[in-house]
């Protein structure tokens, strides 16, 4: 029997609000099941209850909590934080932190989540200047965790391992590996390359003991063939990969729309290929797959896309529940804990700088 698990939403985040946000939850419920989950809802009651009675969604299923305050999408963080207190946003994390929630899903502001899931759950990770952000990466393995991809602008060797660290915790919570393979993305596979904190964050990962399947550097190339579970890099980097992914993404789509509607009988052929095409376009689009978890918090927070549909959130939701019901907190904190006693012991001299493959 699953363990029962409450979950807060932010019912007034994103493009669409109440409309997606309670129809993500049937379409959790009708994919997944939804045993044992329940939902803690916050934002304009009247709205909310309108939707759930359009779909039939009782109280036994979803608690509403008012507020008619919410945080705009333009809102910067720093605003948010001084104006937040009481809004939608603000609450549904609140929750969390009172450990009345076991996680939170906001489709809303991205800064915002950010600066009040830190401000209200605070860091778990020591050195990070705020969470980072894992994508779930479609490749021809299945998926593959790649963070961070935009929160950590610059990230020294400790805040890489760190970063390792939740990402296998994560992928094992979430995508189900028994033992994550982990790689750092490099200029190359060899272990002379790469700037000095790449490599150094390779020599603690190998010879820090953290138990994790460390494989060595990975290239831009290996993230779309499923090489590891896990690629690891600062969030300058990993944000132009994602950006990048998603660009070529589309431009195939632009092709195959500008090829297969080019006469008739190529318009008669994309009818028939049409659900087929679909797949594709999710297998190589990154952003097809919804719900980044912001790694390195006191409590699980997931981001929707702001733009998602009912069965994006659904997806959102489906990830936040895994990680409310995985050890995933308590394994990065035991990690993290022995990071920190391995930074205070000073590298062997002469240690080799050598990276298995």
């Amino acid at each position: 029997m699953p363990s029962p698990v409450l979950i807060s939403l932010d019912a007034m985040g994103g493009d669409h609000g109440p409309p997606v946000v309670v129809a993500g939850v049937r379409d959790y419920r009708q994919r997944h099941g939804g045993e044992g989950v329940r939902f803690l809802l916050h934002g304009d009651e009247t709205a909310i209850r309108a939707e759930m009675a359009k779909l039939a969604l009782g109280d036994d299923v979803c608690e509403v909590r008012h507020t008619d305050k919410v945080v705009a999408m333009t809102e910067k963080p720093a605003q948010a934080m001084r104006r937040g207190k009481g809004s939608s946003l603000w609450n549904a994390i609140e929750a969390v932190k009172l450990g009345e929630a076991g996680a939170v899903v906001s489709a809303g502001n991205t800064g915002a989540l950010m600066a009040i899931s830190k401000l209200l759950l605070r860091m778990s990770a020591h050195g990070l200047e705020r969470p980072a952000i894992v994508a779930s990466w479609p490749t021809l393995r299945g998926v593959t965790a790649v963070l961070d991809v935009g929160a950590n602008i610059e990230s020294d060797a400790e805040q890489l391992v760190e970063f390792a660290i939740m990402g296998e915790a994560f992928h094992a919570a979430v995508h189900g590996a028994e033992r994550p393979t982990i790689g750092l993305l490099n200029v190359g596979s060899e272990d002379m390359k790469g700037h000095e904190e790449v490599r150094e964050a390779a020599r603690i990962l190998r010879e820090g003991g953290f138990g994790l399947d460390y494989k060595g550097f990975v290239e831009g190339d290996d993230i779309a063939k499923g090489t590891v579970d896990v690629v690891v890099t600062d969030g300058f980097t990993g944000n132009i990969a994602l950006k990048t992914a998603e660009g070529v993404a589309r431009f195939i789509s632009a092709l195959l729309k500008e090829a297969l509607t080019s006469s008739v009988s190529a318009k008669a052929g994309a009818l028939l290929a049409l659900p087929a095409l679909k797949r594709m376009r999710q297998r190589i689009d990154p952003s097809a797959i919804n719900g980044g978890p912001l790694l390195g918090l006191n409590g699980i927070v997931v981001k929707s896309h702001g733009g998602a549909d009912a069965v994006g959130y659904g997806n959102a939701i489906r990830i936040a529940v895994d990680l409310a019901r995985s050890d995933y907190l308590q394994k990065v904190s035991d990690s993290l804990s022995r990071l920190t006693l391995v930074l205070e012991q000073p590298p062997a001299e002469g240690a080799a700088m050598e990276t298995p493959q």
